[in-house]
């Protein structure tokens, strides 16, 4: 038999255990968060108004769009999270904030994918690319890719929501029913959760993946036959791309695809819905990284954001000095008319004083007289 003393011993280090696991994580999350804002508000702010327009920078542009809508959209998640994993913004809040990570997959998945094809396209193509990569098609490509992804998201708007376990518990999670269905027999729910997770999986996953993958190994190839050598800054940044993409979005298509397969009650169900938080928390961290992969690896942009940085440390001190200057100047002309309003003061006196000493003397004259 179990000594209870043991066993409420034993229970209370797990629960010391799980609290220090949850706050780590949070703070985890909101330090992604905080970064993730900063990077990529800074890109776009230095990109979009320091920047000459140009592919690349279009690109960029675009994938610090979707990157800040993610990181932007974190703290509400940290916020769930801090909450014991129950969602007090209301069901459309949690539709709006799922669809905006959703929206991120996607369009970030593709955009990887767009800007691999278009480095494979400059070095195999070099004449078409001269001629037809332009900003305008560029920018059409890129209105493709968000209308497409837009979408793709609509299928996971509306089969999410928020849902409501016990009086203190409510999950933002997947609902698997239209709106004004109130049953639904189980192999219709099966077959809608397979549906989102293998179009996730296949869309947003692999094949960009293997697009990236087969570009970046063209690429490698022609470069081989033309006896050129690679810079050990591409080879670094080709590797630094793929294994971040794998490492940040493989988790969570494996965790989704495993609570999809299996069934309640089942020990990997179990696992895969403990995991699948932590899995989303590294699908986040990938906005966190592009900025630092395809826009701080790029020396002349880093260049020109300490430029940016400068010019507005400069502004800030020199309209600190023009302050300071303006208050020193009319704290001085403050002082100069104080002085020179005594002076007056007292030469009017000493003005007054001479009147009244020779009225006295002509009243004196005046007596004697």
């Amino acid at each position: 038999m179990a000594n209870p003393a043991y066993s409420n011993i034993s229970s209370s280090n797990q629960t010391a255990n799980e609290s220090s696991i949850n706050v780590f994580a949070i703070t985890l999350h909101g330090l992604f968060s905080t970064i993730g804002i900063i990077e990529n508000l800074l890109i776009l702010g230095v990109v979009g108004f320091h920047v000459r327009r140009s592919v690349i920078s279009i690109w960029i542009l675009n994938l610090a769009a979707s990157d800040l809508l993610a990181t932007a959209s974190l703290p509400f998640f940290t916020l769930y999270m801090a909450r014991g994993d129950t969602w007090t913004l209301g069901n459309t809040f949690c539709r709006i904030h799922s669809s905006m990570f959703f929206l991120n997959m996607f369009v970030s998945g593709f955009l990887l994918a767009a800007i691999s094809l278009d480095r494979c396209l400059v070095v195999l193509r070099p004449v078409w690319a001269q001629n037809y990569r332009t900003n305008q098609l560029v920018g059409r490509v890129c209105g493709l890719i968000w209308a497409l992804a837009v979408l793709f998201t609509i299928p996971f708007y509306i089969f999410r929501g928020a849902i409501t376990i016990s009086k203190h518990k409510t999950l933002c999670y997947y609902k698997y029913s239209l709106p004004g269905e109130f049953s639904n027999p189980e192999s219709l729910i099966q077959q809608r959760k397979e549906a989102l997770a293998f179009m996730r999986l296949f869309l947003a996953f692999l094949t960009p993946l293997g697009i990236i993958i087969f570009s970046y190994a063209a690429v490698t190839y022609r470069l081989a036959r033309r006896g050129c050598r690679r810079s050990f800054r591409f080879v670094r940044l080709v590797v630094a791309v793929v294994v971040s993409f794998v490492l940040c979005w493989a988790p969570y298509h494996i965790i989704i695809t495993i609570e999809v397969v299996t069934q309640k009650g089942q020990s990997a169900h179990a696992f895969a819905m403990k995991a699948l938080p932590t899995a989303a928390t590294f699908g986040f961290l990938n906005s966190v990284l592009n900025p630092i992969l395809y826009v701080f690896s790029c020396p002349d942009l880093c260049k020109k954001i300490r430029h940016s940085l400068g010019a507005v440390m400069e502004s800030v001190l020199a309209e600190d000095l023009a302050e300071l200057s303006r208050r020193r100047s009319t704290a001085r002309s403050i002082n100069t008319t104080e002085i020179v309003l005594k002076q007056r003061t007292s030469i009017s006196a000493l003005c007054y004083q001479g009147d009244e000493s020779k009225q006295d003397e002509s009243l004196a004259d005046q007596a004697e007289n």
